[in-house]
C-alpha cells in the first residue's frame, strides 16, 4: 500500500479546501445575486426585508353579528391556545369568556387576520379574497403605524385575490417580477402577519411551478414557512420583485407543515386589473366536463403520449356542442395553446375573453379534427369550475363477454347521438372494466357503432389476445374503458 508524506497530505487537503471554497463562492455567485449575498456565500436576505417590507401591509377585517350565536368558533388546540395567550393575541373567532359581557347585537367585532401589499403609489392594495370574505369592514395598517379604512374594490373567489384601496398617496408600491424566469431552487422570502405578528420576514425556496391545486391558476409550492395572517402577503424574488402572493398551505393540523402554495404574479395582476375597471372578473367557458388522459388510453386509441383533456360531456345547447365537440373528443389545442393536461384546458378557456371567436383541435378516432367555437362566459353562481374532472370506473384485466341491443330513434334523439348501442349484459372483462347494464358503447377500438349487429361483427374480427378499448356514455358523460382478456 503506498503512503503518502504528512507534508504532502497536509498540501493535498489544504488545495482540496481552498478548491472546494472556490467551488461555494463561484456556486453562490450563480445562484445568489451580488446584492444578496452574504459571508460564505449564504443569501442575505435583510437588505430585501428592508427595501420591500414598507410595501407590505397589515389587514384587519371586522364584522357585524348577533351577539346570541357563537360567531362559527371553531377549537383550538392546547398549544395553539397557549401561543395566543403568550403573546397576549386575540384567540379568532371564539365567544367572549365566561364572565365577560358579550358586545351588544350589531356591534363591530375583529374577524380576522391577514396580510396584503401595496400595488400601486396610490393606495391599491392586493390580497387574498378569503382574507375579507364576509367582512363588514377591512382596515390597513402600514408599516408607520397608520391604520386607515380600506374600501373593497373587488374579489374573486375563484383566483383568490382581492383588491382594496386607501385613501393616501406617495406610498412605496413593490415591484412586479417575472414569473416565467422564477427556477425551481431560486430562494425566495415572505413577509407578512402570520398570527397577527406583523412585520414577520420568513424565507426558503421555489419547490415547484405550475402546482395544479387551484382552479384556474398554476400555484407556485415553496417551503417558505406560511402560517394563518400570512395570507395576502407577497412572495419575493431575490431581486426584491414579488413573484406571488401567498395564499394556501398543505397542513393537517392548520399550521405550516413544510409545504406552502402562493398565487402567480401575473396571473394575479391580470384579476386585480380587471377588478381595478369593472370590479369584477370576466372568464371563458365551452361547456363541457372533462378528464385526463392516462398513458394506458394514450396508446390503445392511437393518440401515442398521454396529453389533451378528455371530454366526458358536452353541455347541451353550449358552445362546445355548437362547434361540434363530441363526447370521447380528446382536446388537444385551444387557441393555438398546447393543452398538455386536463386542468390546462379550464385555464387557457377562462383566459379567453367571452365572445372571442377561437380554434380547438381534437383528437377523435384515430384522427384531428380542427373545429371553431366562440367562447362564452362563465356565470358567478354557475359551478365552480369551467371544466371538471369527475370520478370515472377503473379498468380491471379480466375476460370478455357484453351483450348489446340496438338503441330505437327515440332513445338516441333522447340521449342526442346519432349512434352507439345499449349494454344489456356485462360479464367477465366486461364487468370488471366497469362496463354495466344500461351502458351505451359509442366505438370500439376507435370505430364507430351503429348497431348491435355491426357490434358483433366489429368484436368478432377483434384479436382476442389483445386489450379492446371501448367508448362508453354513461348518464350524460362518457369515459374510456379497456376491457383486457384472462392471461
Amino acid at each position: 500500500m503506498n503512503h503518502l508524506h504528512p507534508t504532502v497530505i497536509a498540501a493535498t487537503r489544504r488545495g482540496f479546501a481552498a478548491a472546494l471554497a472556490g467551488l461555494v463562492v463561484v456556486g453562490a455567485a450563480v445562484l445568489v445575486p451580488s446584492a444578496a449575498r452574504a459571508q460564505g456565500g449564504l443569501p442575505e436576505f435583510a437588505d430585501l426585508a428592508e427595501r420591500v417590507g414598507p410595501a407590505v401591509v397589515n389587514i384587519r377585517t371586522t364584522e357585524r353579528r348577533s351577539a346570541r350565536g357563537n360567531g362559527g368558533s371553531f377549537e383550538i388546540d392546547e398549544d395553539m391556545l397557549e401561543f395566543f395567550r403568550r403573546f397576549g393575541l386575540p384567540i379568532p373567532n371564539q365567544p367572549a369568556p365566561r364572565g365577560q359581557r358579550p358586545q351588544p347585537d350589531g356591534e363591530p367585532q375583529q374577524r380576522g387576520v391577514g396580510s396584503g401589499f401595496i400595488f400601486s403609489a396610490d393606495g391599491y392594495v392586493m390580497t387574498n379574497a378569503h382574507v375579507i370574505e364576509g367582512a363588514d369592514e377591512v382596515f390597513v395598517t402600514l408599516t408607520d403605524k397608520r391604520e386607515l379604512k380600506a374600501r373593497v374594490i373587488g374579489s374573486d373567489r375563484r383566483s383568490d385575490v382581492a383588491l382594496v384601496k386607501i385613501e393616501a398617496s406617495g406610498l412605496p408600491a413593490v415591484r412586479i417580477g417575472d414569473v416565467n424566469k422564477l427556477r425551481v431552487g431560486e430562494w425566495v422570502i415572505a413577509i407578512g402577519s402570520p398570527f397577527g405578528l406583523e412585520n414577520t420576514v420568513t424565507a426558503g425556496i421555489v419547490s415547484a411551478k405550475a402546482r395544479d391545486t387551484g382552479e384556474f391558476l398554476p400555484l407556485i409550492q415553496t417551503d417558505v414557512a406560511i402560517n394563518p395572517g400570512n395570507s395576502g402577503g407577497p412572495l419575493i424574488n431575490m431581486r426584491g420583485e414579488v413573484v406571488g402572493i401567498n395564499s394556501q398551505i398543505y397542513s393537517r393540523s392548520g399550521g405550516y407543515m413544510g409545504i406552502s402554495f402562493a398565487i402567480p404574479i401575473d396571473e394575479a395582476t391580470r384579476v386585480a386589473e380587471q377588478l381595478k375597471t369593472t370590479g369584477r372578473v370576466s372568464r371563458g367557458r365551452i361547456g363541457v366536463s372533462i378528464d385526463q388522459v392516462t398513458k394506458e388510453v394514450a396508446e390503445s386509441i392511437g393518440l401515442g403520449k398521454a396529453g389533451g383533456a378528455l371530454v366526458r360531456s358536452v353541455e347541451a345547447g353550449g358552445p362546445a356542442e355548437k362547434a361540434g365537440v363530441e363526447p370521447g373528443d380528446i382536446i388537444t389545442k385551444f387557441d393555438g395553446k398546447a393543452v398538455e393536461k386536463s386542468g390546462d384546458l379550464p385555464r387557457i378557456v377562462g383566459a379567453v375573453k367571452p365572445g372571442s371567436k377561437v380554434s380547438l383541435q381534437v383528437f377523435r378516432r384515430g384522427g384531428t379534427k380542427d373545429l371553431s367555437v366562440t367562447v362564452a362566459e362563465v356565470e358567478p353562481d354557475k359551478a365552480r369550475r369551467t371544466a371538471e374532472a369527475e370520478t370515472k370506473p377503473q379498468a380491471t384485466a379480466t375476460t370478455l363477454g357484453i351483450g348489446v341491443s340496438d338503441l330505437s330513434d327515440a332513445q338516441k334523439r333522447e340521449l342526442k347521438i346519432k349512434n352507439g348501442v345499449r349494454v344489456e349484459v356485462a360479464d367477465g372483462a366486461a364487468a370488471r372494466a366497469g362496463l354495466r347494464e344500461g351502458d351505451v358503447i359509442l366505438s370500439i377500438d376507435n370505430t364507430e357503432i351503429s348497431s348491435a349487429k355491426q357490434f358483433e361483427s366489429v368484436v368478432g374480427k377483434l384479436d382476442k389476445s389483445r386489450a379492446v378499448t371501448a367508448l362508453v356514455r354513461r348518464g350524460d358523460s362518457v369515459n374510456f374503458l379497456i376491457i383486457r382478456p384472462a392471461r
